[in-house]
């Protein structure tokens, strides 16, 4: 007689409760920091009525983004490495693990801010040299004040993602709250009240990045914590750490630069002169494809803020299932997080695309730019119902799991192909000539070309994401191959499978 299957086991590592307490507030967070940047366009805009100002900071804060995403590798490879530890039990490991974090990113940070500020014109000469006289001498203001303030930053991302692996996003929320609340009010004060123009935008971002950065610093080094990281405690660097530390932010870092790269240039496909006509009513040129861009992605950011903090708070639980060395109750929790991280993007997508005919209307652009911004909105909310957990969810799981290279390449392959080749073919006016010698049509598809490119990348990271998933091979990775991991989250060699034996599917 056969015996009985497999009894099904509950795991209690995260209740559905703590579940809830921690991604939520990861999700006002995100709300947070989506609505700054919104606001903070729209008070800059106010400054000067040619756009400069407005253009100058946007220029620099690509810049700033770039910078921004390698504190976050970085924080990020520190935090799974922590996550992994407190799942183990193991505290000592953790304290070790978040204090090389924080130590490594304070570095890096003020080295970065140094070169910044020293090297202030020529980076911004490299980025944009064809940019009007007026508006370069307002970016290098803006930069110079922004430039310093990336101690803070590092500060601040390598203390919320030590909060975060500890379950205490609520208190990350509240400090970007703080941001929040501190930056819309200096900005007024600056901008209005003391007519200190792009200056007083910098500035009221400086202030913002400080007290934030010091509350969390304070939180941090309290006794309460489960994980208490002091920094001025003695310190010596342990090689061995360090190394696994870079071993994931490495990888993430690249990931993370070359993508807003690619977004840099699919950007400018749409600038493109071929797009830009004149408009006899308003007596000027404008591109419509340019506006309807612009539009559809701040949208489509919005529909992507839940996604992004169900994909951020991954990172914690993954990473603590990893750290109990139970292959099961790894793969018991990545279901679980796709479950909820597809409920969640659902529900928001349909709330956008619901609402979207009168949400367009928050930009004020030339009446052409909304149908056309409307079509590419429709386009990549369809995609997104489904793409979005396989195509971002998938790369947080394996992330956690320390199968970074292979998102590294994975994401990067993608974005170059897909998003930028597919986006260059379909918008670009480079092809023109060709493509109407050869085959008698030309694609210039503007906005829908940027769009239908973004859709086929989410297509293509869903399969090989998803695909590496299945195979189970991030348990060699995890150093849960054969279930025997990597002890507290250490790095090393799984044991030798026996002859035959193949790895485990999810």
């Amino acid at each position: 007689m056969q015996t009985a299957g497999r009894v099904k086991r509950k795991y209690n590592l995260f209740t559905g409760k703590q579940l809830l307490w921690l991604i939520l507030p990861i999700v006002i967070e995100n709300i947070f920091s989506t609505s700054l940047g919104m606001f903070d366009g729209i008070m800059v805009s106010t400054i000067d009525e040619l756009g400069h100002a407005s253009n100058a900071v946007g220029n620099v804060d690509f810049i700033n983004n770039l910078v921004i995403q390698l504190f976050s590798a970085f924080a990020t490879g520190g935090a799974i490495i922590t996550s992994q530890y407190l799942g183990a039990k193991n505290i000592d490991g953790a304290k070790n693990s978040g204090k090389h974090m924080l130590v490594i990113v304070l570095i890096f940070s003020v080295i970065i801010a140094a070169l910044c500020l020293a090297l202030n014109p020529l980076i911004l000469e490299l980025f944009y040299p064809a940019v009007e006289d007026d508006v370069m001498e307002l970016q290098r203001t803006y930069f110079y004040i922004t430039a310093a303030s990336f101690p803070f930053i590092g500060i601040f991302n390598g203390s919320a993602a030590l909060l975060r692996a500890q379950r205490r996003s609520m208190v990350t929320m509240t400090s970007a709250g703080i941001s929040c609340v501190v930056n819309i009010g200096l900005n007024a004060l600056f901008i209005w009240g003391f007519n200190m123009g792009v200056a007083g935008a910098a500035l009221a971002t400086l202030i913002a990045r400080a007290i934030p950065a010091v509350y969390m610093r304070v939180l941090l080094n309290s006794d309460k914590n489960v994980l208490t990281v002091k920094l001025f405690e003695r310190f010596r660097f342990d090689g061995a750490m360090v190394k696994h530390i870079l071993f994931i932010a490495v990888p993430s870092g690249i990931e993370n630069c070359l993508f807003q790269l690619g977004k840099l240039m699919t950007n400018t496909f749409v600038n493109a002169g071929c797009y830009v006509v004149f408009d006899p009513v308003l007596g000027e040129n404008i591109n419509i494809q340019a506006n309807a861009n612009t539009v559809a992605n701040n949208l489509n950011n919005i529909a992507s803020v839940v996604g992004g903090g169900v994909n951020t708070s991954v990172l914690t639980v993954i990473g603590q299932a990893v750290g109990t060395g139970d292959v099961d109750c790894v793969k018991y929790y990545i279901k679980k997080m796709f479950a909820i991280a597809f409920a969640a993007n659902a529900v928001t997508v349909a709330l956008i695309m619901a609402t979207s005919h009168w949400l367009i209307y928050m930009w004020q652009f030339p009446e052409a730019a909304y149908p056309a911004a409307l079509n590419c909105l429709y386009l990549c909310l369809s995609f997104q119902f489904v793409t979005y957990p396989l195509s971002f969810t998938s790369p947080a799981v394996l992330k956690a799991t320390s199968d970074v290279k292979y998102v590294m390449w994975a994401a990067i392959s993608s974005m170059i192909i897909m998003r930028v080749g597919v986006c260059f073919v379909l918008t670009s006016d480079a092809l023109t000539p060709w493509l109407e010698s050869a085959f008698g049509f030309k694609f210039e598809l503007g906005a829908m070309g940027f769009w239908i490119s973004m859709c086929a990348d989410w297509c293509v990271r869903s399969i090989l994401f998803t695909g590496r998933l299945l195979t189970g091979r991030w348990r060699r990775a995890s150093g849960l191959l054969n279930d025997t991991p990597a002890k507290g989250g250490e790095e090393g060699e799984p044991e030798a499978q026996s002859e035959g034996a193949k790895e485990e599917n999810i």
